[in-house]
């Protein structure tokens, strides 16, 4: 089993900035990706970002220039997204997601809310 847990996310001006953070735990394997996904209402969960294992990342085209996914030198089994530029159709749950091989872990999410 992995956990997944998930921080920041908020309320913020257009144009503003925020930072999400994933920690997973557990049953870990060095080949993974992490990444974040984003759920509007009534709409399927859609990647945003994705990093596999600090060598490669992945950004859905809307997020492009304005997001950027880290993971810490440190700790590598957590992951950071900046968020920059917000927009406002940028609001939604945004979901950590954890996969290795065949094994996928969804965290609880986190909202994000860009008022305009």
């Amino acid at each position: 089993q992995v956990q997944l847990v998930e921080s920041g996310g908020g309320l913020v001006q257009a144009g503003g900035s925020l930072q999400l953070s994933c920690s997973a735990s557990g049953n870990i394997f060095s080949a993974n990706t992490m990444g974040w996904f984003r759920q509007a209402p009534g709409n399927k969960r859609d990647l945003v970002a994705s990093d596999f294992a600090g060598e490669t990342t992945k950004y859905a085209d809307a997020v492009r220039g304005r997001f950027t996914i880290s993971r810490d030198s440190q700790r590598p089994t957590t992951v950071y997204l900046q968020m920059n530029s917000l927009k406002p159709e940028d609001t939604g749950v945004y979901v950590c997601n954890y996969i290795s091989g065949t094994r996928a872990y969804w965290g609880q999410g986190t909202q994000v809310t860009v008022s305009s």
